[in-house]
């Protein structure tokens, strides 16, 4: 099948991220080309817990329903050293949040939604399998894409290429670009079998078992009564002859006896995994952009690694949407380079201390883990030492986006640059949560505003419906949406007259006690160029 010769974005790479992102961009209107070397969606679980920001991503392209009606959900979990509960934790969550803090599922149904997402829009968003970039050449206009598609080299030209091609990433490779960080030589064995329980959907992890003396496993229920077990080998063992069935299944069985499961199980799918804090120092090199694992490696303790590239394609989609439709200049790019570096290296951080926890790098780090886990036996106050702590959305506090602080006596939570925490703004058989006007256009949230601030609001939503995503203004008190359950205060530290100006990808981009116009307008008109006009008549009259 001939490729198109020229196409807006091009997106190397199929995986989750890839196909994510493409889904978003056609949400915004924006063509693009995903190309992935495999023929399909990929094989074994992988990636297989989806974080509550992450399926508020999904649901910005349509994705999130198949997600919640397949996935298990789950809040919590439990730790044992060798045979003895140490820990028992639950992530912050209510029976009011739109999504639970964590679902189980494999990374293969996260492909397939999103790209059945991608098919929601014809001639929007195409994926071509089998197909692989081969060369590249970039230049100020955009990038000219050498790809193998069916056994035949073809040339594309791409106003912006995306590289979601993974670890292994082409793309990087041939730019000539290097991950950097680090990598730790412990390594765990990846099983997924078939087996039918009745547990509760919990992360398990164990430390020294006696099933698996000297090492960490760690188990995850997934849909099609599936279990995922991953447990370290010793740094001894041959990584070739530790992935053979006949030196897995033993393993695997040994725990399965051990709590207790008894009913039939078989292999489905053997892997090998070691963890690798390494990234690029900047996403952006001119018309390449880098997203997922194909700019960042993250250590999968602590849920980090799609999750982080979901949230990628989450900040990019909406500024590559911006620049193209020329609502935004081409620098508006490099502040997804700052900011997802930025959420990186936190992410690295913390994956690196839950690496040196569940996988200790050496003597000294075994010592100190062991003596952890024997005080918690013994010590509720240690126990949360060994906390995994889950992936979470990451501040981004060095944003060149974020504008001064209209409100700083409201304190730290929902400032500029912090993550805008969702609410329920109406009960019922339908519920509504702010979260759902995220992934389209900007959004001013306003609680209870005065009419004449309420009447600006109006002029300057009125002033964007001519363009693609126009402003969206959430008014909540009398007349407009209720907080019924208090959680704009609660959660945002709300108070009457404050207006929050909320990016696409719901994080706060700034906020105010009590704005006039000029100071909202003035805000919105590097994304809203057009709502400048009216303000020169005025000044001209």
């Amino acid at each position: 099948m001939p490729l198109p010769s020229q196409v807006p974005v091009l997106i190397a790479g199929g995986g989750p991220v890839g196909l994510t992102l493409a889904a978003l961009l056609a949400e915004y209107g924006i063509a693009s080309l995903t190309v992935e070397a495999d023929d399909d969606y990929c094989a074994g679980s992988r990636a297989i817990c989806i974080s509550r920001r992450s399926q508020e991503i999904l649901s910005w392209a349509g994705a999130d329903q198949p997600l919640m009606a397949t996935g298990l959900p789950w809040t919590g979990g439990r730790s044992y050293f060798r045979d003895r509960e140490v820990l028992h934790f639950e992530m912050p969550h209510d029976p009011l949040q739109r999504y639970a803090p964590m679902v189980n599922i494999q990374q293969y149904s996260i492909e397939e939604y999103a790209h059945q997402a991608m098919q929601r829009h014809p001639g929007q968003a195409a994926l071509q399998w089998s197909a692989r970039v081969a060369g590249l050449q970039a230049d100020a206009d955009g990038v000219t894409v050498e790809v193998d598609a069916g056994g035949q080299r073809q040339t594309v030209r791409a106003d912006w290429l995306i590289a979601c091609d993974g670890g292994r990433s082409t793309v990087r490779e041939a730019m000539g670009l290097k991950l950097e960080g680090m990598q730790y030589e412990g390594r765990y064995v990846i099983v997924d079998i078939e087996q039918a329980s009745s547990r509760p959907v919990e992360r398990l992890a164990w430390f020294d078992p006696p099933s698996n003396p000297g090492s960490t496993l760690l188990m995850h229920r997934q849909p099609g009564n599936v279990w995922r077990v991953d447990y370290q080998i010793r740094d001894d063992e041959d990584p070739d002859e530790a992935v053979k069935p006949e030196n897995v299944l033993p393993r695997v069985q040994s725990h399965l006896d051990m709590i207790g499961e008894t009913a039939p199980w078989k292999p489905l799918w053997i892997s090998i995994y070691n963890a690798k804090c390494l990234t690029l120092d900047q996403y952006r090199h001119g018309r390449v952009l880098f997203a997922g694992d194909a700019g960042h490696l993250v250590p999968i303790f602590g849920v980090r690694g799609l999750n982080s590239g979901l949230d990628d394609a989450g900040n990019l989609a909406w500024k590559l949407a911006w620049v193209l439709k020329g609502q935004a200049p081409a620098k508006l790019l490099d502040s997804y380079s700052v900011e997802r570096v930025h959420a990186t290296r936190q992410n690295l951080a913390y994956g690196a201390k839950s690496t040196e926890f569940m996988a200790p790098p050496d003597f000294g780090f075994r010592l100190m883990r062991e003596a952890a886990l024997r005080l918690a036996l013994v010590d509720d106050n240690v126990r949360s030492l060994i906390n995994p702590r889950q992936s979470a959305p990451i501040s981004y506090d060095t944003s060149p986006l974020n504008l001064a602080d209209g409100a700083p006596q409201t304190g730290p939570a929902a400032a500029p640059g912090q993550p805008a925490p969702d609410a329920l703004l109406q009960d019922g058989d339908a519920p509504r949560y702010l979260s759902e006007c995220f992934g389209r256009g900007f959004v001013a949230l306003a609680v209870s505003p005065a009419t004449p601030l309420s009447a600006e609001l109006d002029a300057l939503a009125a002033a964007t419906q001519g363009l693609p995503q126009p402003l969206q203004v959430v008014s909540v008190g009398a007349g407009g949406w209720h907080d019924a359950h208090d959680q704009l205060r609660q959660r945002y530290g709300a108070a009457d007259g404050m207006v929050y100006l909320l990016r696409p990808d719901g994080y706060v981009l700034g906020r105010w006690t009590a704005p006039d116009a000029a100071t909202l307008r003035t805000a919105l008109i590097p994304y809203y160029p057009s709502i400048a006009l009216p303000a020169k008549k005025e000044a001209q009259a």
